[in-house]
């Protein structure tokens, strides 16, 4: 059960956003601005980061949420993102998204620069300036997202296929006002 009495029987931050159309437009805004706008990273890469730095933050919406926006935009499917989610050092994807995964890591572990060492390992990889910022501004804004999320004990979708019909709708049509309903 939520700790604060929301407006509507939405779950996880769907319900927080639309409760607080205020914030939640904004957050939204920055969602879809980090995961959908144009980028050197594609879409789906974008998501698989917030849904692993979700799981390093124990955010199973969050996760499950952005996991399944990934595997509706990645070849691969939900096949690869369960093997991102689970090591994503064995993960079949490519050098520099691997790199830049650590990157996420170190941003999602402790508020300090990223080590010398991930940054060159991601240069290394082909990371240029703007992967490595996008890369840690979405960790950085899913740490947010996730202790928003779980911070007030949102509940989760009673169906595991309100994942799948929301990243069918991101994946058409990005974060329409921010809420992402299932609908």
């Amino acid at each position: 059960m939520p700790h604060i009495a929301l407006d509507n029987d939405l779950p996880g931050i769907s319900g927080l956003m639309a409760h607080r159309p205020d914030t939640g437009g904004p957050l939204g805004v920055l969602a879809n601005a980090l995961l959908r706008a144009p980028s050197s990273l594609a879409p789906g890469e974008r998501e698989l980061i917030a849904a692993y730095v979700s799981r390093l933050n124990g955010t199973e919406f969050c996760a499950s949420s952005h996991g399944a926006f990934a595997a509706a935009q990645l070849a691969g499917g939900q096949e690869l993102v369960g093997a991102v989610l689970a090591d994503p050092g064995t993960a079949p994807v490519s050098g520099r998204l691997r790199a830049l995964l650590s990157v996420a890591a170190e941003i999602q572990s402790a508020a300090r620069p990223v080590s010398d060492k991930a940054i060159a390992s991601a240069r290394a990889e082909g990371a240029d300036d703007t992967d490595l910022h996008d890369t840690v501004l979405i960790a950085a804004a899913f740490c947010m997202y996730n202790r928003y999320v779980s911070g007030l004990a949102t509940e989760l979708p009673e169906d595991d296929a309100y994942y799948e019909h929301a990243a069918r709708r991101i994946a058409a049509d990005g974060y329409r006002g921010g809420i992402v309903q299932g609908d």
